[in-house]
């Protein structure tokens, strides 16, 4: 099932500002917040420098310090919002409803670290990490994989499971699909994602509504199909 949504709705669901989610996304674990702070710290001590250096007015120089010093405040609101705007260019978007086709984990190399082993040798140590690959799909044919790091809860994941999520499309009619969103499982309230994309209890209530919508008009059909059935009943 795919439904086109309004601009209005997709801003909506794909915010232009970090969300809570976000913000916890590019804020990262304890090694990445002390990062962040020393770059704080260096950024500081290098603006103080240049002031001596350039005899710079205080009041200038206080506030690039402060805009500096609170680096591990804001920078993850900063680079949030820029992947936002990666996804609020595209114009055109639609609620999508397909189910699991397929499901299995694999190691993915992230990175690599150079490192001197005990002889004095360069050795380079690859990074892997274990990541989950959805294939979901639906009766039109379209499929797609979802990749992301793998959580515990991901391991409930079957085939057959219903799966919901945005598709992105520079087409009116969506035709061409050229992003998608994080992935919702609502038999499991669980998330499929390596960025959340999405104001996730904005995403849950059009999923309702969507759901509630299809139900009505699924009682409305059967309503106005019954009687002319048992119209044909007795005409036999």
């Amino acid at each position: 099932m795919l439904v086109p949504i309004t601009r209005e709705k997709f801003e909506q669901l794909v915010p232009f500002t970090a969300t809570a989610e976000q913000y916890r996304y590019y804020a990262g674990e304890w090694p990445d917040f002390l990062r962040k702070l020393l770059i704080s710290f260096v950024g500081v001590v290098v603006i103080w420098l240049l002031g001596e250096i350039t005899n710079s007015s205080g009041a200038t120089i206080s506030l690039f310090c402060a805009i500096a010093g609170l680096y591990w405040l804001w920078s993850p609101v900063y680079w949030a919002t820029r992947r936002n705007l990666t996804y609020r260019r595209f114009p055109y978007s639609g609620f999508w409803r397909g189910q699991v086709l397929e499901v299995f984990v694999s190691e993915e190399l992230v990175g690599k670290e150079e490192t001197v082993n005990e002889e004095g040798e360069l050795v380079i140590v690859e990074n892997r990490e274990r990541r989950i690959n959805v294939q979901v799909g639906d009766k039109n044919g379209f499929e797609v994989q979802l990749q992301a790091p793998l959580r515990r809860l991901h391991r409930n994941i079957k085939p057959g499971h219903v799966v919901e999520l945005l598709l992105l499309s520079k087409d009116p009619d969506l035709s061409r699909i050229s992003k998608i969103s994080d992935a919702y499982f609502p038999q499991l309230d669980i998330w499929v994602s390596n960025y959340p994309i999405l104001r996730r209890d904005m995403f849950v209530e059009v999923s309702q509504e969507l759901r509630k919508s299809s139900r009505r008009k699924k009682s409305r059909y059967s309503r106005q199909s019954r009687p002319r059935y048992q119209a044909a009943k007795r005409d036999r």
